[in-house]
């Protein structure tokens, strides 16, 4: 077996779950778990009648590169809704079986292992940054995203010893776990130190759709290559999904725009993957994509949830406001999440996830995600509301 394997960390829902694992909880009260960002509300019925319509196309092979129609389709959404100058369907748009899988996949395509290999997480971060970066032979380092940061990586603390090895950077905006939104210059910065030390921008957006503001959508890294004039997005990639925004999350369907450079060579280690996204699912994502009212209606209701779980949260506990994401990132009283976690679980029958869970250790030995919560708001309203409440109902017991 590849020895990597070995340096990989268990998932944090495997530590969860030992953590659990000994734990009763009332039998009173029905379980509610914020733990998976998994979205429970209605998919978008148009891309589930999309399946149905096209389910005898499962008889044929896909190709790797999608269907010209879906490419146009993405190039055309894109291109709107980051006020793009245009993107070539054909060479800088490639479809992908959702986030997750491409963004694992890209790094093993990526990485140069002929020499060090440095990649830049954001810390508390995605595991799969880090997994894939072992994996692929590289070494991940870790850019602690804390409260004096604003939750996001201070790429000024990098040194130019580490810039030296550095073949990817990964940023995601707007942020898992912290719901933290990079800004248009903060971006513009990163391309001119991509720029500087020749390194890869790899921007996971796949939350980018779900914002509480609806007259301020968070940009993206592509926006900010068009505001500079670079047409081309050189050493830039962007990665999209469906899950989140027309909660399809079973649908394991995305996309990789950017850089043609970089999505050629992508595309060619994709048709040995054996990753191509079958024909019935390309349709669905062609209904889904072209459709904005559905995305509307959806930011909508996380709204009202922001709203009411933020009432019942505030007067008792510390986190940053809400831009985007569908994550709250609360400081815990005391800053022992472990123990409140498990708390939580056996006296009201709430799962949340730790903030240490996700995080690593700095040099000092200090877990920026210690001490916090990730709480995934993605179930109806009423137990959203029911489990804030009896988050506060725990935390003012004492």
């Amino acid at each position: 077996m590849n020895p990597d394997l070995a340096a990989l960390h268990p998932y944090p829902f495997e530590k969860l779950a030992a953590l659990k694992a000994e734990l009763t909880p009332r039998a009173d009260l029905t379980h509610i778990p914020l733990t998976i960002g998994e979205p429970q509300h209605a998919p978008y019925p148009a891309a589930l009648e999309a399946l149905v319509k096209h389910q005898l196309e499962m008889a044929r092979y896909p190709a790797t590169n999608g269907l010209p129609a879906f490419r146009d389709t993405l190039a055309q959404w894109a291109t709107g809704r980051f006020k793009l100058p245009g993107l070539d369907a054909e060479r800088q748009v490639l479809p992908v079986n959702g986030t997750r899988e491409a963004i694992f996949a890209f790094v093993q395509a990526a990485l140069d292992r002929t020499r060090p290999a440095n990649v830049v997480v954001p810390n508390p971060f995605y595991q799969i940054y880090e997994g894939a970066t072992l994996l692929a032979g590289g070494e991940p380092v870790y850019l602690n995203c804390t409260a004096d940061n604003g939750f996001r990586p201070d790429f000024t603390t990098v040194s130019p010893a580490t810039w030296r090895d550095v073949q990817i950077v990964f940023i995601c905006s707007p942020g898992n776990p912290t719901g933290a939104v990079t800004s248009i210059d903060e971006f513009k910065q990163l391309i001119a130190l991509a720029d500087e030390h020749d390194f890869i921008i790899a921007s996971d957006e796949c939350y980018s759709e779900l914002y509480l503001d609806e007259q301020t959508p968070p940009p993206g890294l592509l926006q900010a290559c068009a505001e500079l004039g670079r047409d081309d997005y050189r050493r830039c990639v962007v990665f999209h999904s469906l899950s989140k925004r027309s909660n399809l999350p079973g649908l394991r369907s995305g996309f990789v725009a950017g850089d043609a450079n970089i999505l050629a060579p992508f595309k060619r280690y994709r048709t040995y993957h054996g990753c191509a996204m079958s024909l019935p699912v390309q349709h669905a994502s062609i209904a889904a994509w072209q459709d904005e009212a559905h995305v509307r209606v959806n930011r909508d209701a996380y709204r009202e949830k922001f709203s009411a779980v933020v009432d019942v949260l505030a007067p008792v506990m510390d986190f940053p406001t809400p831009e985007a994401s569908f994550y709250l990132w609360p400081a815990v009283p005391g800053g022992d999440d472990i123990g409140f976690t498990q708390r939580l679980f056996t006296e009201q029958n709430v799962s949340v996830l730790p903030g240490s869970l996700m995080g690593r250790p700095d040099a000092q030995g200090i877990n920026p995600g210690a001490g916090r919560l990730r709480l995934a708001l993605v179930a109806e309203l009423a137990p959203t509301l029911e489990a804030a409440q009896r988050i506060r109902q725990l935390i003012e017991r004492g």
